[in-house]
């Protein structure tokens, strides 16, 4: 018996030793990748976040913000210099590792010292977050536009990855005015899906025990260019009218809803779109006139509750669901709908991107012409904003500018989240 133990012991230990070597090995392997990925590249964390924070080793970069706004030709160029280095970016693990622990995270963040105005109190905005990746990003906007009086719905693709899910999932458990939305759809790319993804947070909104003003729609490469005293200052001024673009269709943009679009499988980038077919589309019902805009909208309370009953809206809703990218002309349409509350005129003149407030977006053939050249890069035809666009950014009068991605130009980012704590810090020192 004592030898059928001590052989059974020392076959033990010896599995014992196998598996901790093996577990070994595995970690010095990450190690390595990790040293090599920080060796090779740089980190610019969130402003208010350290790298110790973060977890990662960075090399020191001291960027002046306020020089980049003043497009000092130096600081420029240190920015440039950056971005000629391989840009690392934290992983949505590591949003998840940050809010873990709740009260760590809000204090950390700061989510609990946000100051608020009796008149931004008076006026609280709902958000409605369409996602699906990057999480540390969709914090970075949560961040930059939360307060504690507003409510956000956040919207998660169903084909994101579990570590995005988790992530966007604490952050509605850590804070009270943030929730998931309760209907949750799988969106592809210019259907559908994209427009009931709003939909279903707005149904959500209508619901919630805050009695907001205004709602508005993000994307995870969006970004706020106003504080939210800003924001509500400038929406007071609307009177209870709506904010987005209408504009009458050019004949390429009637064939989006001219013809019957089914959603097939591609070779390409989005992998499955809708795709025209030859059928042609009964016209729109109720005699509805056509308009086109884009998916970003301002809306009012009392419009999206009008629309939430109207069988007007729901037929035209049915109607638009085998078109391409209805989110461009669903809310373009309805607003021009006589009778809808804060609707715009039929005869009214176009409002194009340049005349609506809610999105700032530099396409690259209109640069040199309408707007200065694109500073960072070009995806499909749309600026990916750089560092030296921060003062025309802030400077333009647009509520929110879209694209923005922290592995093209991470100070930008930054530097967008410095300059709207500065104006937080000023309300709460001068009031």
């Amino acid at each position: 018996m004592k030898i059928r133990c001590a052989h059974y012991t020392h076959r033990l230990r010896h599995r014992c030793f196998l598996f901790s070597l093996s577990l070994l090995a595995v970690c010095l392997l990450k190690l390595v990748h990790i040293k090599v990925t920080v060796r090779d590249g740089v980190y610019i964390e969130p402003y208010g976040i350290t790298a110790a924070l973060s977890g990662l080793h960075k090399q020191r970069y001291d960027i002046n913000c306020t020089a980049v706004y003043e497009l000092d030709p130096v600081e420029i160029g240190k920015t440039l210099a950056i971005r000629r280095k391989a840009i690392v970016d934290v992983d949505d693990d590591s949003t998840v590792s940050l809010t873990s622990d709740c009260q760590a995270f809000i204090r950390t963040r700061g989510y609990d010292e946000v100051p608020v105005l009796e008149a931004e109190r008076g006026f609280p905005l709902a958000y409605s977050l369409v996602v699906h990746k990057n999480a540390p990003m969709v914090e970075r906007i949560l961040h930059a536009i939360y307060a504690p009086h507003n409510v956000y719905c956040i919207h998660y693709d169903q084909k994101s990855s579990p570590a995005f899910i988790k992530a966007v999932q604490n952050l509605a458990r850590c804070a009270p005015n943030v929730f998931i939305a309760s209907k949750l759809e799988s969106v592809e790319y210019a259907h559908i899906s994209r427009l009931n993804a709003d939909l279903n947070c707005l149904s959500d909104l209508l619901r919630s025990e805050v009695k907001w003003r205004y709602v508005i729609n993000l994307c995870g490469q969006d970004f706020p260019l106003k504080a939210n005293h800003e924001l509500v200052a400038e929406l007071k001024q609307l009177n209870g009218s709506n904010m987005l673009e209408s504009s009458r269709p050019s004949e390429l943009k009637k064939k989006r809803f001219g013809f019957r679009h089914e959603l097939k499988n591609v070779p390409y980038e989005y992998r499955r779109i809708p795709v025209k077919t030859a059928a042609v589309k009964e016209v729109p019902p109720h005699g509805i006139e056509m308009f086109i805009g884009s998916a970003y909208f301002v809306l009012s309370r009392d419009f999206v509750d009008h629309v939430s009953s109207s069988p007007v809206a729901k037929d035209f809703l049915a109607w638009s669901a085998d078109t391409y990218s209805p989110d461009e002309h669903f809310w373009a349409t309805l607003v021009r709908v006589p009778g809808v509350p804060g609707h715009i005129p039929r005869s009214e003149a176009d409002v194009t991107d340049l005349r609506s407030k809610t999105r700032l977006v530099k396409w690259n053939y209109l640069e040199g012409n309408l707007y200065p050249a694109c500073t960072g890069a070009h995806m499909r035809s749309v600026c990916i904003y750089g560092a030296a666009e921060l003062r025309w950014l802030l400077n333009y009068g647009h509520w929110f500018a879209n694209k923005f991605d922290p592995k093209v130009d991470p100070i930008l980012i930054k530097c967008l989240e410095e300059k709207l704590m500065e104006k937080r810090k000023y309300v709460q020192t001068s009031y």
